[in-house]
């Protein structure tokens, strides 16, 4: 099968075409025909080899989010799903094998129908990225009718996060480029400020006491926690972002594999999806050869949505 990977690590240009064995559905698992494949931040710390394929043997196929037909079920899976239905799946980089592939086995409770009236190149942005916001939220663990602030409202995870948080009747106050102001508002956000380092004093300015609770999509880092009541809680979806614990602020961070086995969370962003109540954004699409070239649109930023790879 055709797939895009690495054998060494390093920059965008190590990305090629791989000829590998089609994996087998095991009892418990499924195999999907892949469609489409979405490139994320976590794909290019892959490919520099920071996260999951450390202790692993080359080569390396990035990719945490698929969508396209089931092509074959393990014996004896519980599964409500045949061969031939359209799907989606969050698929953990474990081992060598990502969802940059012709094929890709996950296990059963890692994959949900398509959201109706949507394209695989849509679905695909949802599986990972939809879990990511949805961690972020439930760690916040805020009031029923609390407050949150979301930083990178207007990317991927942190516009699910916004759509997320309304859905849950939170309050939501999200920072956004002029640019970018419209989209956020439509999108949800009760309130939307200024993207920048006055962001802090903005929100105390709207809530004097500070937020319940923060998303940081963006890495911005301990400087939002000005923005953060005594005792609150920052939740960190970006890499590499250094934490705080002033004011018995709580921070702590997403890890997308813990939910990625939790069927009903995933089947319910599908049915929020199908709702209209979640936009799925697609910045761009390119062919899956064209791999090198998606990382290095990726890591030059600016995008709004997810750039998906085609099969």
């Amino acid at each position: 099968m055709k797939a895009i990977g690495l054998t060494e690590f390093g920059g965008p240009e190590v990305l090629r075409v791989l000829d590998l064995p089609i994996p087998e559905a095991r009892p418990g698992e499924i195999r999907i025909r892949v469609s489409a494949a979405t490139v994320n931040p976590v794909d290019t710390m892959v490919r520099r080899g920071l996260v999951f394929v450390s202790d692993a043997a080359p080569p390396y196929v990035p990719g945490m989010e698929a969508s396209g037909v089931v092509d074959r079920i393990g014996e004896g899976t519980d599964t409500d799903l045949e061969v031939g239905d359209r799907v989606m799946a969050i698929v953990v980089v474990s081992g060598t094998r990502g969802a940059y592939s012709e094929y890709v086995v996950v296990p059963a409770e890692s994959v949900v129908r398509t959201p109706a009236n949507t394209t695989d190149i849509q679905a695909a942005t949802l599986p990972m990225n939809g879990p990511t916001a949805r961690t972020a939220l439930d760690l916040l663990q805020l009031p029923a009718t609390g407050t949150v602030a979301i930083v990178g409202a207007a990317g991927a995870v942190g516009g699910y996060a916004v759509q997320l948080a309304k859905s849950n009747g939170f309050r939501v106050i999200a920072d956004a480029a002029q640019k970018d102001m419209q989209l956020v508002k439509e999108l949800g956000a009760d309130i939307v400020l200024p993207r920048g380092g006055e962001f802090p004093e903005l929100v105390r300015a709207e809530i004097s006491d500070g937020v319940d609770g923060l998303v940081d999509t963006a890495g911005i880092g301990p400087a939002l926690a000005r923005a953060v009541r005594d005792g609150g809680r920052i939740v960190i979806s970006a890499p590499g972002t250094s934490q705080t614990t002033e004011r018995g602020i709580v921070t702590e961070r997403t890890f997308v594999p813990n939910y990625a086995r939790n069927h009903a969370a995933l089947d319910q962003l599908r049915s929020l999806a199908e709702q209209g109540r979640m936009t799925l954004r697609v910045a761009r699409t390119l062919p899956v050869e064209q791999g090198a070239d998606a990382h290095r649109l990726l890591e030059a930023g600016g995008l709004r949505g997810r750039i998906v790879l085609t099969f």
